[in-house]
């Protein structure tokens, strides 16, 4: 019996190490970043990256005052809370599972809820947090703001026990508050030894979105500009996509200029696509060959910049080429085409030069806005540097409300590029300078972005650079993520010359860092980042959680991790890649003279609603498998269990997954045997 505590508490903590893990975001309840305050916080003793700010520090002292407690015990608890407004996770601490603010942030399970119920619960509160929590009412973004006037109040005229008190506010989520830090889970699964793929067709896409029905359906579209439906086929089938190449989905051809770097560069389904039949295209049209490819210049006065004036590369009229979103609709008689003629243009715009203009498109999954990523539009030169710009829309991601259309006079008012409205919470309203549109800026060339399928105020973005540096960042409301003037984490050095840029901006802008990225090789041009997707499968449990991320040229692939989880900072490792060992459904090209796989260019990558990734490639489509298919070793792998429809039978968000439920198993069985035989 001696021995029997040391081998429950190893029971138990075999158990923690299995329970399904995630991760936190440095935010706030505005889903801005925080930043360092100019000045320590006095009240709540921040001196780091905070919420809140001095005026913010003020309000919330007046909200403690206000709030008239008498015990002095009980006001360093309340005031503890308070401040947590102020915290760098305040957004995940306040709005975790739940689409209105808290009032109270998330408590941990660590006695901190008793401790607040013993020393409060015959002490009067007027303005109580958690009486504004009985009426649902939200807190404010760091400000101190209580929207809620209520007289004074105990805690037992509001609860019954402590039981029915600390079930209201404690939580065992990623992010929780222990009465004097922020905690979070920690757990990374195994490091994975390689990436294993296989090669399920053999042509070259550029866009890959999952059928909003949640079925094994894709749509995927290549740069000429026609779309298909495909069927994914189940793990372990040996077949191919379900695809016929002579009954596209929709064909664009006519409508999209398509060269080197133009094309159809973006496709978003409407979440409510299975019902409303909604979808957009974003290409790129020819103003001389197409009649209504005839939106105005975004190199205009109003931005400063006059087009008769710009320099053009190989004699191309500035803004020949526009970009364009267009919406389209399924055809109700037969979903599995389009109608040929778009419905309404949502945005066109004319393009100053021949690269960098993005185009990718893609739904918020908390917000339904469309989000819409726009390059620089400049040369190597920079002379405009339209990415710093708050009058122009080049350089920056966007976020447009396309379920409220606005009438003619709206659009003329607000000097919109098209049939869209404002979303309310955009920053403009805060920067009467700013576009409207504009949700984040200071972007060269967005390559592909993507939300974390798991923690949705996960937003990753891959930016191309120019003379040294590619970056992955994180955005986030009304960031600046610092191009032109920063090429990466360091200040940019503009060709022809040997300093970094000094103009004003240089002192007064305040850039977001990316979190990771990877240098130019010397005297090499030949560098493209592609963005992934955070991986929420459980084909490889190994790679769960992990980013994916890739060179279009190098063929190189990299996983980053967030360690410790919730930092913020990113460990990323290049991934040795191999082709599963049966060759099936297709064998992978080889490099010549190698065993190595070739996936030629790597132009994006795709997500499935089994949140299975797929990397889209000059050489074909390719779908990450199970590890031990080449041969590579992670100790939670296990045989998957599909439905009939090929999804995984468990869910990693929601309950234990098969692999830690089956080694849950095995260490209870073995612990009860070995405790058994000791007894």
């Amino acid at each position: 019996m001696a021995s029997s505590p040391p081998l429950l508490s190893l029971l138990f903590i075999s158990i923690a190490i299995l329970l399904p893990s995630s991760s936190a975001l440095p935010l706030c309840t505005d889903l801005r970043a925080p930043v360092t305050p100019k000045l320590p916080l006095s009240f709540c003793s921040y001196n780091g990256t905070s919420c809140c700010n001095s005026t913010d520090d003020s309000n919330l002292k007046k909200q403690l005052s206000a709030m008239n407690i008498s015990d002095a015990s009980c006001s360093s608890l309340i005031k503890s809370m308070l401040c947590t407004r102020c915290d760098p996770f305040s957004g995940e601490l306040y709005t975790v599972e739940s689409k209105t603010r808290r009032t109270v942030p998330v408590l941990c399970s660590s006695g901190f809820c008793d401790q607040i119920w013993d020393t409060c619960k015959d002490v009067p509160i007027k303005n109580s947090l958690f009486a504004a929590s009985l009426k649902g009412s939200g807190s404010g973004s760091g400000g101190g703001e209580q929207l809620v006037t209520s007289p004074a109040s105990t805690l037992i005229d509001l609860w019954q026990s402590k039981t029915d008190f600390c079930r209201s506010f404690e939580g065992n989520t990623s992010v929780c508050f222990d009465g004097e830090t922020v905690v979070f889970n920690t757990s990374i699964p195994p490091s994975p030894k390689g990436l294993c793929l296989e090669r399920l067709w053999d042509r070259a896409y550029l866009n890959m979105a999952p059928h909003p029905d949640g079925s094994n359906r894709v749509f995927l579209a290549n740069q000429e500009g026609k779309i298909w439906l495909a069927t994914i086929p189940e793990h372990g089938s040996g077949e191919k996509l379900g695809l016929d190449l002579s009954e596209p989905f929709l064909d664009l051809t006519d409508l999209v200029h398509r060269d080197t770097k133009y094309g159809m560069m973006g496709m978003a389904f409407h979440p409510d696509f299975a019902s409303n039949g909604r979808f957009f295209a974003s290409f790129n049209c020819d103003k001389t060959k197409e009649s209504n490819c005839n939106g105005r210049c975004a190199c205009n006065s109003e931005v400063g910049c006059d087009p008769s004036q710009l320099d053009e590369d190989g004699g191309v009229q500035p803004c020949q080429y526009q970009s364009v979103i267009a919406e389209f609709t399924a055809n109700s008689s037969s979903p599995t085409t389009a109608r040929p003629g778009e419905v309404r243009k949502i945005i066109s715009m004319g393009l100053p030069y021949a690269s960098n203009h993005g185009g990718q498109i893609l739904f918020g999954p908390s917000d339904g806005y469309l989000y819409f990523m726009m390059g620089d539009g400049d040369t190597t030169k920079n002379p405009n540097n339209f990415a710093q710009n708050k009058k122009s829309l080049l350089g920056k991601i966007m976020r447009l409300d396309v379920d409220n259309m606005p009438s003619s006079k709206e659009i003329d008012n607000l000097g919109l590029w098209g049939n869209y409205s404002i979303p309310r919470d955009n920053p403009y309203i805060e920067d009467a300078e700013l576009s409207p549109e504009i949700w984040a800026m200071g972007f060269k060339n967005p390559w592909r972005c993507s939300f974390d399928s798991e923690r949705p105020e996960y937003f990753f973005c891959a930016d191309v650079g120019q003379n040294t540096y590619e970056e992955v960042d994180l955005v986030t409301k009304d960031g600046n993520y610092g191009w032109n003037v920063y090429e990466g984490p360091e200040l940019f050095v503009p060709p022809a010359s040997t300093k970094p840029n000094t103009t004003k901006a240089n002192v007064t802008l305040v850039a977001i860092p990316p979190i990771m990225g990877y240098k130019h090789i010397p005297q090499s041009s030949s560098a493209s980042i592609t963005g992934g997707y955070v991986y929420r499968s459980q084909t490889d449990p190994c790679m769960f959680g992990r980013y994916l991320f890739a060179d279009l040229y190098a063929t190189k692939l990299w996983a980053a991790t967030e360690d410790p989880v919730g930092s913020g900072d990113y460990n990323k490792t290049l991934t040795t890649f191999a082709c599963s060992n049966d060759n099936l459904p297709m064998a992978c090209a080889s490099v010549e003279g190698s065993s190595l796989p070739s996936l030629g260019y790597i132009y994006s990558f795709g997500e499935d609603n089994n949140k299975d990734v797929f990397i889209l490639t000059s050489k074909g489509v390719y779908r990450v498998v199970r590890p031990s298919r080449c041969g590579f070793t992670c100790p939670i792998e296990h045989d998957l269990e599909t439905t009939s429809n090929g999804r995984n039978a468990t869910s990693a968000s929601s309950c234990l997954n098969p692999p830690q439920l089956g080694h849950l198993i095995y260490f209870l069985v073995i612990s009860i045997l070995v405790l058994y035989a000791i007894v």
